[in-house]
């Protein structure tokens, strides 16, 4: 059968229609650019948190965390400084500068710095937990419980530390401002500080505990007096254990430092305290430190059980600085 010329464009207007009608019914739709969403390459879900490099590993830690566990003093001090709220502690004594902490209404216990109360972390369904310190060895317990970071601290690098952890709890938080702020200020005290120390003699940091005495140099936990503050160590082989090395009259004698920096357990547990008349003997009396009136009592809170903080590093570093201020006394004959 013939078609006529006419006819023609009419049949073929009428075949894509067919065709077309043909696809819709299967399902079917001519090939259309891909939309932006499709195309986008996947991200992150919005809320899915970020990860925190930490002193035992790496944690997702979600947005703005609201319900916060702390079982570290030193951690404490430092969200402190930040303006940061938590919602639980741990632990019966807070000295000083965390003495608000004490009111166990507005900051529940949820066991003490060595012993969680597990049963209570769990009801409590933090967003956050924050381990150091004391409570570090309990990390994986509490991690398998809730996002958990440790801030424990390195003693061979003390002070690069506290700032690292300063940095890491700022940037949980939203604090980077605040977290500057407190850096540089401490990074500047410490500079003038090193100015003054360095020259004006050796110095021994010796701590006592129920009628005993032991020695800490370079590297140990309060080893930052040397190597931050710039004090001269006068027994610079001491070993950097953690308990230090035991020591008696005779070795501080014998080292004869020029500065003696005492750190009383004792009073910094709430046991009293009695360091001064354990020192005050003939031996003792017959070092330069003692003769030239440099013998400095630090802050046992500052040091003993909230050391690493922010704010303790530098209330011992105003008080280091204080002490190197006073005018210079006499031998005393």
């Amino acid at each position: 059968m013939s078609t006529s010329p006419r006819r023609f464009p009419l049949l073929i207007a009428a075949l894509l229609g067919v065709v077309v009608l043909g696809l819709a019914f299967l399902g079917l739709r001519p090939s259309r650019a891909p939309t932006v969403e499709a195309a986008a390459p996947a991200a992150s879900a919005p809320g899915a948190g970020r990860t925190i490099t930490h002193a035992q590993g790496s944690t997702v830690v979600a947005p703005h965390p609201k319900q916060v566990l702390v079982f570290d003093l030193a951690a404490l001090d430092t969200l402190d400084a930040l303006g940061v709220e938590v919602r639980g502690v741990a632990g019966e004594y807070f000295p000083g500068p965390l003495a608000k902490y004490a009111d166990a209404k507005k900051y529940p216990r949820f066991g003490t710095l060595f012993e969680p109360d597990y049963e209570a972390v769990h009801a409590a369904r933090p967003d956050l937990i924050i381990t150091g310190g004391r409570t570090s060895a309990r990390y994986a317990k509490l991690a398998a419980m809730a996002p958990t970071i440790d801030q424990t601290t390195d003693d061979a690098h003390y002070l690069d530390t506290v700032v690292g952890n300063t940095e890491r709890l700022a940037t949980v938080f939203g604090k980077e401002d605040q977290a500057r702020a407190l850096i540089g200020g401490l990074r500047q005290s410490i500079e003038a500080l090193k100015g003054t120390t360095s020259t004006r003699g050796k110095g021994l940091i010796v701590l006592t505990s129920g009628g005993r005495m032991s020695a800490y140099g370079p590297g140990s936990r309060f080893g930052v007096l040397h190597e931050s503050f710039g004090i001269p160590p006068a027994a610079p082989s001491l070993k950097a254990s953690l308990h230090g090395e035991a020591i008696g009259s005779e070795f501080i004698l014998e080292t004869n430092p020029d500065w003696l920096f005492v750190i009383d357990r004792d009073a910094a547990i709430g046991e009293g305290g009695g360091a001064q008349r354990l020192l005050d003997n003939e031996l003792v009396r017959q070092t330069t430190a003692w003769k030239q009136g440099q013998v400095v009592y630090l802050d046992p809170a500052d040091t003993y059980l909230i050391g690493g903080g922010i704010q303790s590093v530098r209330r011992l570093l105003e008080q280091i600085s204080d002490a190197y201020a006073k005018p210079r006394q006499p031998p005393a004959p």
